[in-house]
């Protein structure tokens, strides 16, 4: 296996490199607009408006419980159907996107939970304004209390990236790499074993740094 793996690594190291050079691009692409698209829901279901409520909640609880797959087929296959064509990463991104911020705004909901309501009272006998009150003083504690589950969302991000190997994108992440080297050779457990790694590694390198985010910013109450 050793040996299989040094071979492979010597005939594609540099395609590996960039493979997973593209499966961490798609997860920031991902993840940035995703948390700040979530934060912005989480904010604006904070409001008293039974209908923008009622309709965040849907697109929280939709794209929470949607399969990514299923989803990005719907991007890929049916929009065009509506006159409404998106290119292929494009399409893996923004299907990413959307189920980021639905975990995000999710996540953040019970963030917000864990303020005490006397901090918010506190504000208003001040003359904040509620808006206000949301951007100062909920979201940003909501925010320290949630690195943990959002570390674990920016991991599980990554590694749906591999949805990208269901469409013909002009480059491969790790998993579309994988599959070709297995149907073009017979060194499909080495590639397999190498990708995995390089997975682990950077799930590892995120939880050590999630982790390590957490202990500086969480709320001790």
């Amino acid at each position: 296996m050793g040996d299989n793996i040094s071979r492979l690594l010597a005939d594609h190291g540099p395609a590996f490199w960039q493979a997973l050079l593209l499966t961490w691009k798609l997860t920031a692409l991902s993840f940035v607009p995703g948390v700040v698209l979530g934060v912005a829901v989480a904010a604006l279901r904070l409001f008293p408006l039974p209908p923008l409520r009622g309709f965040l909640t849907f697109y929280v609880e939709v794209f929470r419980n949607i399969p990514s797959v299923a989803l990005l087929i719907f991007i890929v296959f049916a929009l065009p159907d509506l006159e409404f064509v998106i290119d292929y990463e494009p399409s893996v991104v923004l299907t990413l996107i959307l189920v980021c911020s639905a975990f995000t705004a999710d996540y953040l909901r019970s963030g917000i939970n864990t303020i005490p309501s006397g901090q918010i009272e506190a504000a208003l006998s001040l003359g904040m304004r509620p808006a206000r009150i949301i951007y100062s003083v909920v979201l940003p504690q909501a925010l320290r209390s949630v690195v943990q589950p959002m570390t674990s969302l920016l991991i599980a991000l990554m590694l749906s990236t591999s949805l990208a190997s269901q469409v013909p994108m002009p480059g491969r992440e790790l998993t579309a790499l994988v599959s070709k080297l297995a149907n073009d050779s017979a060194a499909g457990m080495a590639a397999f074993a190498v990708a995995a790694a390089m997975y682990v590694a950077t799930g590892l390198l995120i939880a050590w740094a999630g982790a390590t985010l957490d202990k500086k910013v969480r709320i001790l109450r």
